[in-house]
């Protein structure tokens, strides 16, 4: 792998791996555009957070309801096929909702609505919302929906409460997500699932005998769920990969800056940081009271790992890939007014938002890229206003590409009609409590993570505005502004 700071060299083995994908006439100009630029991700581990800019102009607007996030709470991220394995997933949506209940002591019968966001549906719960509110003692009055919008699920959850309260037709919503990688749902084969709904409307024996007549052993493969894009049948690791090889992003950048995201998780965990985690008594077993996934290595020990999607020459690992998780969130949103009459002192507001898409062959992973200019225009803000970055981390080399397509005036303008670039967000603000590749990513349960890393940290730091942004399958993306709320 070439060195940092050896542009040629990085460009040598783009060309390679370019030429050996054969499938990126689209985006292969991009690497005559992007050189590597070392990121020194290691020096941020002992960076503090950078001074910042206190009584700014507030978000609100005229004649809209101001919606506030009361708190945010999740159950602890595990790596899947340990402690949940067991589990459903409305149990582990159960927990999350018990444990904001538990946080906030928010009466039951207060909350309006209750919206959740999951992935892969567990089909006997396929409205995981409604299961887990009933099963955490919500009165069966309670309205409660289910999206599914890949890794932005949750997004969609909270900002579909956001509508909600400001439109008037709530007060009190709460919004969560859940993902179970432990138990997918692992199907029967087409022909296999059509012979069994015949037999099942077969009268008479000859019938029933001439059905299974036709049975062929091949009937018995069955359909495992894929991390892959249904329009292109490409792995989002696959993506990930040609990504990182169109911007020039190495291998050595990719380790760095999963290291880098071990690295603070692990501080943040040992410092008490991660105070959204309430501890989840599983039954049967021991109380689960942090992540389990948060491993920092070394640098040398990560060289060692073998490409994961596309060999020899791929540079996306295990190691500097987010990893199947197990886990819930859930956040308690309401009207501000509604929130202060209750007695109750929020952490933050949820302002401005945006989704987006693009293409889902070559542009996948590029949400934030795409999101992050139009929230901060909608919001009347810039990058410099921003105090704390919270960006998804589906793997390092999408991170760093989404980094070097911010960064560059040639992609704003040849791909996003822009002008100019938005600018690289400083990594002193950026995931410095840790991101997705440490702490994990259930699939429907991030968006509200990020939400209330953003909103601890510019407690803590004394912060006014976040930014959350993530990208999702589907080349969709969200952003969202998040205000710290007066202390």
């Amino acid at each position: 792998m070439a060195p940092l700071g050896r542009p040629c060299c990085d460009f040598r083995m783009t060309s390679i791996l370019t030429y050996t994908f054969k499938n990126l006439p689209s985006t292969s100009k991009w690497a005559l555009r992007f050189s590597v630029r070392p990121l020194s991700c290691s020096s941020q581990l002992r960076a503090t957070p950078a001074a910042q800019t206190k009584s700014k102009k507030t978000l609100a607007k005229p004649n809209i309801r101001n919606v506030v996030v009361v708190d945010g709470v999740r159950t602890p991220f595990l790596l899947s096929g340990t402690s949940y394995k067991d589990l459903m997933p409305h149990d582990v949506a159960r927990a999350a909702l018990l444990g904001l209940l538990h946080r906030t002591s928010v009466p039951k019968e207060v909350v309006d609505y209750i919206i959740f966001g999951t992935v892969i549906q567990e089909v006997k719960t396929s409205n995981v919302a409604r299961e887990a509110a009933l099963g955490a003692g919500f009165s069966d009055k309670t309205p409660a929906h289910t999206v599914t919008m890949a890794c932005i699920s949750a997004n969609q959850a909270m900002t579909t409460g956001v509508g909600l309260i400001a439109s008037g037709q709530c007060d009190v919503v709460v919004a969560g997500g859940v993902e179970l990688m432990s138990d997918v749902p692992i199907r029967h084969s087409r022909k296999m699932r059509k012979m069994l709904l015949d037999l099942n409307k077969a009268k008479t024996l000859g019938q029933r005998l001439s059905l299974l007549s036709k049975f062929r052993l091949n009937f018995l493969s069955p359909e495992l769920p894929a991390v892959a894009e249904f329009s292109t049948s490409e792995t989002m690791g696959h993506s990930a990969d040609r990504l990182a090889a169109a911007f020039a992003v190495s291998r050595t950048e990719q380790d760095e800056y999963a290291l880098r995201s071990h690295s603070l998780a692990k501080k943040a965990q040992d410092e008490g940081l991660l105070s959204d985690v309430v501890p989840f008594k599983v039954p049967g077993k021991d109380t689960v009271t942090k992540d389990n996934g948060i491993r920092p290595s070394s640098l040398e020990q990560m060289a060692k790992l073998k490409p994961a999607f596309i060999k020899p020459y791929g540079t996306v690992t295990a190691a500097n890939s987010s990893f199947l998780t197990d886990g819930a969130s859930a956040m308690l949103i309401m009207a501000e007014e509604k929130a202060l009459a209750m007695g109750y002192k929020p952490k933050a507001y949820l302002r401005d938002f945006v989704y987006v898409s693009q293409d889902p062959k070559d542009q996948l992973l590029l949400g934030p890229t795409y999101a992050t200019p139009k929230v901060l225009e909608k919001a009347g803000l810039t990058l410099n206003d921003v105090d704390a970055f919270e960006f998804h981390e589906a793997f390092s080399g999408q991170i760093l590409a989404n980094f070097k397509a911010m960064d560059s005036d040639w992609f704003a303008q040849n791909y996003m009609g822009r002008k100019t670039k938005v600018g690289l967000p400083p990594l002193e603000k950026f995931n410095t409590w840790g991101g997705s590749l440490s702490l994990g990513h259930p699939f429907g349960a991030t968006g509200c993570r990020l939400v209330m890393a953003a909103a601890n940290r510019l407690r803590k730091e004394g912060g006014q505005y976040g930014l959350v942004a993530a990208c999702a399958a589907g080349g969709q993306g969200h952003a969202m502004i998040v205000e710290a709320y007066p202390k």
